[in-house]
């Protein structure tokens, strides 16, 4: 069975990735089993840094890599959390910071300006110095609810309603997740180019 190596050290994305990715029928791996340790993403994007997670995995480990970066976007904060999603409370912040941050960070506003989207991008690289990584997007519109519901998922879940559920993203069975959301639909793409260009 051929290997891949998944290029994250986050738990809650690593579970999702896995089910996501079982249809490639290839055995994929957490980083975190191979020696792999987790990477600075100095980018000024999505892009930037899933290639650096990838290509970094894959140089260690000599294994193809996926890896994707993922964030949320609110238009009303010019654009914040975006690429600072994870670290949107500062550096060592987890989960519980980044929600209430994001939460001060919107009091007040109202309708429109609670539109946010969740955005993943994701490349595959078939060596470190592949010159054609496969690239996929996905995005994840919807709107930032003034309190948290929900104990499923991860992240900026329990803040986020898709608007078409009526209930957050933490309130979804996870095969609903999979297939509606941004790490769903950038998988089920670059599914799609692995099999037809590897």
């Amino acid at each position: 069975m051929q290997q891949l190596v998944l290029a994250t050290g986050n738990s809650g994305k690593l579970a999702e990735m896995q089910v996501l990715l079982s249809p490639l029928g290839f055995e994929v791996l957490p980083q975190s089993e191979l020696g792999v340790d987790d990477i600075d993403e100095p980018g000024p994007g999505f892009i930037e840094n899933a290639l650096i997670k990838a290509r970094h995995a894959s140089r260690v480990t000599g294994l193809p890599a996926i890896a994707d970066d993922s964030g949320l976007v609110v238009p009303a904060l010019a654009g914040a959390p975006g690429v600072y999603s994870a670290r949107y409370a500062g550096k060592d912040a987890n989960a519980a910071n980044n929600n209430l941050k994001l939460l001060t960070d919107m009091a007040g506003l109202k309708g429109a300006d609670r539109k946010a989207y969740f955005i993943c991008q994701a490349v595959a690289v078939v060596s470190a110095d592949d010159p054609l990584p496969l690239l996929a997007l996905g995005r994840w519109h919807g709107t930032i609810l003034e309190s948290p519901r929900g104990v499923e998922g991860f992240g900026y879940d329990p803040l986020f309603t898709p608007g078409t559920e009526g209930c957050s993203a933490a309130e979804l069975p996870a095969a609903v997740k999979n297939k509606l959301s941004h790490r769903g639909l950038a998988m089920q793409q670059l599914i799609e180019q692995i099999r037809t260009f590897w």
